[in-house]
């Protein structure tokens, strides 16, 4: 039954009880696994790397992609419920850890929400036509416009996901219509006249140090298969309905980005690819190759259905993330309450969009001329703030494997360690290398003064909401029941 309803339960929320509706079935999240993971704007930031970036991807794939698959599937399996990684965590190493994984999988989000509006601006204007194209470098245009976006995607989630997973289901399909056009397009370029790419391109450059910054990214890139069990308790039948929705919604991502990848490189080359535009720009390069100029205008119109569909699932699925956690009470209560005729956690949603604006007027206040830059630079500290829950995912997988007795769940003792362990050293790894610069990064010493204050900062905030304010709020609920 589709709309059937569920309780949810804060431990130390008292006897509140709260009731969300199962409104998921299992093509809504193959959609929403495709719209939440192939998102056409960090590949201009990955493919301006180079063809060697192929290898990454398969290697990402193998080692972060396929656990992470297992992980999903199995800690659903285990713990069902509304929160996801935060969720799980708890579950598995603790309170405070699983605020800390939910904290950054919420905090990330606020910083990635933003780009996903700027860059819906960058793309919308060329669906408009060419006379309009240079409304994208109008800041009151872009600000107006991203407020609006912003606001109709909080609107739509919080009359429910019945109403706004249309959006997401539009969204994975103006991805994967612009990405068959992207790749369609460049395979008949490439028959027509050549590729321009030889087995050098393939090769590790002198400096790989840029090249590892985009490993991080490509693994950044690949999250997403938990998005819908942060909604877990939203989800109809999840255990029948999760594990194939997984495997098709991944199998089709691999193969968007890495056809994707290559036909940038091949339209435009890893020298001209602008880190903001350059899916679009591929497309305009191969359609003025083949006399189709008509092509951008539908090109940038699903696209940037694509954008909305990403901005709408990540803004949705990350709010459930402080919801639970008014439940639980490390943050404000309110925080865990539902909208009264809605069902759906509508304070977390405000709060989410209300920051999320903030950083929207701040970027357009505070960004210099160096828009690349900037871009690059939220990028890499979203990636190690997104990256930390799943490493607390992997070893949580690798924590169960290893456990004595072991309960087999939906997989064997074997394929839990040789996941985990997988995960585990990938996600490590993928950290570790966002903080060598990207080739956009101009100087290193504040560059890595933003990724380790930042990282350090959003650390330390999680540290005072469960430490300062999460102890003195159930101290004062105790001394009320006293």
């Amino acid at each position: 039954m589709p709309n059937e309803a569920v309780t949810s339960r804060g431990e130390a929320a008292g006897p509140e009880v709260v009731t969300l509706r199962r409104a998921l079935g299992r093509w809504d999240l193959v959609l929403l696994f495709v719209v939440a993971i192939f998102n056409l704007n960090v590949l201009p930031s990955i493919a301006a790397n180079g063809a060697v970036t192929t290898w990454l991807w398969i290697i990402a794939l193998g080692l972060f992609f396929w656990p992470q698959g297992i992980a999903v599937i199995e800690l659903a399996h285990r713990y069902p419920g509304e929160g996801g990684v935060y969720l799980w965590t708890k579950e598995v190493f603790g309170e405070w850890n699983g605020f800390l994984s939910g904290w950054c999988y919420w905090t990330n989000n606020m910083m990635y929400v933003p780009t996903i509006m700027l860059y819906f601006v960058g793309v919308f204007v060329f669906a408009l036509g060419p006379r309009y194209e240079s409304l994208a470098d109008s800041k009151p245009f872009a600000l107006s416009l991203s407020i609006v976006l912003l606001m109709l995607l909080v609107v739509l989630n919080i009359v429910g996901l019945n109403v706004g997973k249309w959006i997401n289901n539009f969204g994975g399909l103006g991805a994967g219509i612009a990405a068959a056009a992207l790749i369609g397009l460049g395979i008949f370029v490439a028959t027509r006249f050549g590729t321009g790419m030889s087995l050098a391109d393939f090769a590790l450059p002198a400096n790989a140090r840029s090249v590892l910054n985009s490993f991080g990214v490509i693994c950044y890139a690949l999250v997403g298969l938990e998005l819908a069990s942060v909604m877990g308790d939203e989800i109809d039948n999840p255990r029948k309905t999760l594990p194939g929705a997984v495997a098709w919604g991944g199998v089709l991502s691999g193969i968007l980005y890495v056809g994707a990848t290559l036909t940038l490189l091949m339209a435009v080359g890893k020298t001209k690819i602008s880190v903001l535009q350059g899916v679009v720009q591929a497309v305009s390069a191969m359609a003025d190759r083949v006399h189709a100029g008509w092509i951008i205008v539908p090109f940038a119109f699903f696209l940037s259905l694509s954008i909305a569909g990403i901005g709408s699932a990540w803004l949705g699925g990350s709010a459930r993330i402080p919801f639970v956690a008014g439940l639980d009470s490390y943050m404000p209560a309110w925080l865990g309450k539902l909208h009264p005729k809605y069902a759906t956690p509508y304070a977390a949603l405000i709060v989410h969009a209300t920051i999320s604006l903030v950083l929207i007027v701040l970027n357009f206040a505070l960004v210099g001329s160096s828009v690349q830059e900037s871009f690059q630079r939220l990028l890499s500290l979203s990636v190690v703030l997104q990256l930390i829950p799943f490493l607390y995912m992997f070893c949580a997988l690798l924590r169960i494997g290893l456990r004595q007795p072991f309960t087999r769940g939906h997989y064997s003792r074997s394929t839990l360690v040789l996941a985990g362990l997988s995960g585990c050293l990938t996600t490590a790894v993928a950290i570790a290398v966002v903080f060598f610069p990207a080739q956009q990064i101009k100087s290193l010493l504040s560059y890595e003064i933003w990724m380790f204050g930042g990282t350090l900062c959003f650390v330390g905030m999680a540290a005072f909401f469960f430490f300062v304010y999460g102890r003195r709020k159930t101290a004062d609920r105790r001394t009320v029941a006293a």
